[in-house]
């Protein structure tokens, strides 16, 4: 019964070390253009080694200066093969004063964390 416990530990250690290893969901580009007045569309490039459903990039968000979130967009499956990938939001409304948003990425096992991109948004 111990060699059983102790193997089912040891596995359980292994699975754990392996989903860790894909680290952060980094933000390797970002694109913005105004859709309309005070209201933009984000192309944003993440980079994530996605290890299946356990442990992938899952969202990234775009935020004004002061830390509020403006948008998020969610991510709702892995991206194993796909990598770096980009994908899109539109009718993020950006308050006139705000020259500049940062975009972060977030995964399923270390939330945020990795990479950001600091964007001036073309005016």
């Amino acid at each position: 019964m111990k060699i059983i416990s102790l193997g089912l530990i040891n596995l359980a250690c292994s699975f754990v070390a392996f989903t860790a290893l894909a680290g952060e969901a980094d933000v390797v580009a970002v694109r913005g253009a105004e859709q309309s007045p005070g209201v933009w569309r984000f192309d944003v490039t993440v980079r994530h080694d996605d290890a299946g459903w356990d442990h992938y990039a899952d969202k990234w968000d775009i935020l004004a200066p002061d830390g509020t979130v403006l948008g998020t967009r969610v991510l709702l499956h892995p991206h194993d093969n796909e990598q770096p990938f980009t994908r899109s939001i539109s009718g993020v409304e950006i308050p006139g004063d705000v020259a500049r948003v940062t975009v972060r990425a977030h995964d399923t096992v270390h939330g945020y964390g990795g990479a950001e991109i600091a964007y001036d948004l073309p005016r």
